[in-house]
């Protein structure tokens, strides 16, 4: 009898072993496939986390030892530091905008470093581009409609500081939804979502520095991380003037409603 009893606790500890096991199994398989759903994306490059003294765009790394990626950095910050650009224009425009950018990309989620866009986008040249791409995000008058900005009948809030940069936060944040890379949002805001998905199925690759863009698309981060760099060092790259980011502006633009 007595054995017949440790017969059935024995056989009912098993169970209960076997049935944690499976408990645990099956968490660790839904959560395998959550992380799976976040992404389509295959590079084991792009997520590498860079050491505060390498280049960086919102902290997704360059992939060292690419004599590519190396050749085309360079050029851009040889593109725009003090010898090329000739003038303090750059630091000054980050010193009227940024104190208003900083906020609003923080509220939102955003990385800091897309206050660079701006500068990217209109800081040597403001105005309306060729296409009508127009303001500091250089917005389109379709997208801007479609994030909240009113544009035609004689009012145009592109050239609205505090509005433009709400659109562009919303714009970014769905765009990261999308790619689930900063990286690749800052691609996409300059080339288009469409056209980046479809470039990413034909190539098969997610990562931006080994992917085989057009000409602006594909030097357009390689411009936010030198302009990142020329405004945080910028004796480094023969900027006189050292930024103060709380530098309170005194002459804003004709152009832009800082309102």
């Amino acid at each position: 009898m007595i054995k017949k009893h440790l017969l059935t606790c024995s056989v009912m500890l098993v169970l209960v072993l076997i049935s944690k096991l499976n408990i645990f199994s099956t968490t660790i398989t839904e959560k395998v496939a959550d992380t799976g759903d976040l992404s389509h994306r295959t590079s084991k490059f792009i997520f590498i986390k860079s050491n505060a003294n390498a280049y960086n765009f919102a902290n997704e790394a360059l992939p060292v030892n690419d004599a590519r990626v190396t050749r085309k950095l360079k050029i851009s910050l040889k593109q725009h530091n003090f010898k090329t650009v000739q003038s303090n224009v750059l630091h000054r425009k980050a010193e009227k905008w940024f104190p208003i950018i900083e906020p609003l990309l923080r509220l939102y989620g955003i990385p800091d470093d897309f206050k660079y866009i701006p500068l990217v986008e209109s800081g040597l040249c403001e105005g309306t581009s060729p296409k009508g791409a127009s303001g500091l995000w250089q917005f389109m008058p379709g997208t801007a409609r479609t994030y909240g900005l009113k544009v035609g009948h004689g009012v145009d809030e592109r050239k609205n500081l505090r509005k433009s940069t709400i659109a562009a936060c919303k714009y970014i944040k769905e765009l990261y939804g999308e790619f689930n890379s900063w990286t690749l949002a800052a691609a996409a805001y300059n080339n288009g979502s469409v056209k980046l998905e479809r470039a990413i199925n034909k190539q098969n690759e997610d990562n931006y520095f080994r992917m085989s863009l057009n000409r602006e698309t594909g030097s357009y981060v390689y411009k936010l991380i030198a302009m990142k760099a020329i405004i945080q060092q910028p004796k480094k790259y023969g900027y006189n003037n050292e930024y103060n980011k709380y530098y309170a502006f005194t002459q804003p633009s004709p152009l832009l409603n800082f309102n």
